[in-house]
C-alpha cells in the first residue's frame, strides 16, 4: 500500500523551520506496513497544493498533508480542499466544544479560534485532542487524504492514536519486519566488501539498508510480510555468525542511549572532560530522559589553565606533548574521575578545525581516552576538516569507546 508525505508552509521553504514531520511520519507509516513513495514540501498557495494532490494521488492511496490549519489567513488548507473536493465549510459544534476544552486551561476563546470549528462538509472529522485545529480525513476514489496541523507534537499525537490505527484498518497493509544492527570498526565501503557475498545471496524481498553516522555504522535488514519472520530469523543468524562481536546491538537505538542502557544495568557513574568537543558528549548523554541515575557531571576545560587548575593536568605534560597529546588526554580522564567522582570517564581533546593545524597534528586529530575504574585506554583518531562534523564524530567515538570497555 502506497503513501505520500506532503507538508505545507512558506516558511519551510525558505528555511525558516526544519521540517521534520515527514521523516517521522515515514518512519511511523512504514512501520505500519506502508511503502512511502514520496514526501514534497510545497508553500501556501492554493492552485499549487491542488495540482500536487492531483498528480500525487495518481501515484499512491494515502496522501498525509501537514500544515496550514492555523487561524490566520495564510492558513489556507481547509479552504483549497474544499475547493478540490467539491464540497464547502460548515460549522461543527463538536470541533468548538474541543477547542474550548483544550484551551480553557490557559487562554480565552477568540474569533480567529472559533473559526477553526469551520470544517469541510463532506469529510471525516478527528478531534485534536492537544491543539485548536482538526484533522480531516477524505475519502476519495477508494484511496484517502488526511490533513493534520503541523505543530510535530500536535501531529505526532493524532498519528499514533488515531490515523495509523484507522489506515492500518481499512488496508491492512503487509507487516514491515526489520532487524537493527550497531556495527563498531568499519565504515560503510569496507562493511559493504566484508558482507557482500550475504547480500548479494539475500532471498528475493529482502533488503538491506546502510546507514552511516559520523563515527558509526548501522545495518537494516528488511522485508514486508508477517510469514516471512521464519525466512528474516535464518538470515539474521547468518549476519550474526559473519560480524561476530563487531556487532554492539541489535535495535533500533541511538549510542547514548545504548551507553545509559549499559551504565544503568551494572550500576555505574560516569563524568566527561571536553576540550575539543566543548561539551558535546555531555549534552549528547543528558539529551537522554532519566540519564540523571548514571551521569554525574562534565568538566569543559577548554583553556590549559582549566585543564590544570580543574583536572590537575601536569604542566610538565602541556609543555612537553601539548593540549593534544596522549598524556594530556590521560590526565584530564584521571583527573574528572577523581574530582567527579565517578566509575567511567570520557575525555576529548584535539584540533576540531577549521584552523589551528600543524604538519604534525593536522586538523581532525583527536585524542580519546576512557576510564572504566582502574583501566584506561587512549587512542587518536584522525578526523576530518570540517569542525561540526569532528565534534559529532569524536563524542560518538568517545561514547562508542567506553562501550567497548563495558563490553
Amino acid at each position: 500500500m502506497k503513501a505520500a508525505i506532503i507538508t505545507i508552509g512558506d516558511e519551510i521553504l525558505i528555511g525558516q523551520i526544519v521540517d521534520t514531520n515527514s521523516a517521522w511520519i515515514a518512519q511511523k507509516l512504514t512501520l505500519a506496513g506502508f511503502e512511502v513513495e514520496e514526501m514534497q514540501s510545497i508553500g501556501d498557495d492554493a492552485q499549487q497544493i491542488k495540482v500536487t494532490i492531483e498528480e500525487v494521488f495518481s501515484r499512491v492511496d494515502v496522501i498525509l498533508m501537514t500544515g496550514g490549519l492555523g487561524p490566520t489567513k495564510d492558513d489556507i488548507t481547509k479552504k483549497t480542499l474544499c475547493d478540490y473536493f467539491g464540497t464547502t465549510m460548515i460549522f461543527d459544534d463538536s470541533v468548538l466544544e474541543n477547542i474550548q476544552n483544550v484551551i480553557s486551561s490557559f487562554t480565552t476563546l477568540n474569533e480567529l479560534t472559533r473559526n477553526q470549528a469551520y470544517v469541510p462538509k463532506d469529510c471525516t472529522v478527528i478531534q485534536n485532542r492537544v491543539g485548536t485545529a482538526p484533522i480531516t480525513w477524505f475519502d476519495y476514489i477508494g484511496k484517502v487524504l488526511v490533513s493534520m496541523p503541523g505543530v510535530p507534537h500536535e501531529m505526532r499525537y493524532v498519528m499514533e492514536n488515531e490515523i495509523i490505527p484507522r489506515l492500518q484498518a481499512k488496508y491492512d497493509p503487509d507487516a514491515y519486519l526489520k532487524r537493527v544492527f550497531i556495527v563498531k570498526g568499519y565504515t560503510e565501503s569496507a562493511l559493504a566488501m566484508y558482507i557482500a557475498d550475504f547480500e548479494d545471496n539475500l532471498p528475493e524481498g529482502f533488503g538491506l539498508a546502510y546507514l552511516p553516522s559520523p563515527g558509526l555504522m548501522k545495518l537494516r535488514l528488511f522485508v514486508r510480510g508477517e510469514h516471512r519472520l521464519e525466512e528474516l530469523n535464518e538470515q539474521v543468524k547468518k549476519l550474526q555468525d559473519i560480524l561476530g562481536s563487531a556487532i554492539l546491538a541489535e535495535k533500533d537505538i541511538t549510542v547514548e542511549k545504548l551507553l545509559g542502557e549499559r551504565l544503568f544495568e551494572k550500576g555505574l557513574s560516569l563524568g566527561t572532560a571536553e576540550s575539543c568537543t566543548g561539551g558535546n558528549i555531555a549534552h549528547t548523554i543528558t539529551s537522554i530522559p532519566g540519564s540523571s541515575r548514571y551521569f554525574k557531571g562534565s568538566v569543559i576545560s577548554y583553556a590549559n589553565e582549566e585543564k590544570v587548575n580543574i583536572l590537575h593536568v601536569l604542566q610538565d605534560s602541556l609543555d612537553r606533548f601539548g593540549a593534544v597529546s596522549e598524556a594530556v588526554a590521560v590526565e584530564m580522564a584521571k583527573g574528572a574521575q577523581e574530582i567527579l567522582n565517578v566509575d567511567c570517564s570520557i575525555s576529548t581533546t584535539g584540533i576540531a578545525g577549521p584552523d589551528g593545524g600543524t604538519e604534525e597534528k593536522p586538523v581532525g586529530t583527536v585524542w580519546v581516552c576512557t576510564t572504566y575504574k582502574d583501566r584506561c585506554v587512549a587512542r587518536k583518531y584522525q578526523l576530518g576538516r570540517f569542525r561540526e562534523a569532528n565534534i559529532v564524530r569524536a563524542t560518538n567515538i568517545g561514547m562508542l569507546q567506553l562501550l567497548e570497555m563495558l563490553e
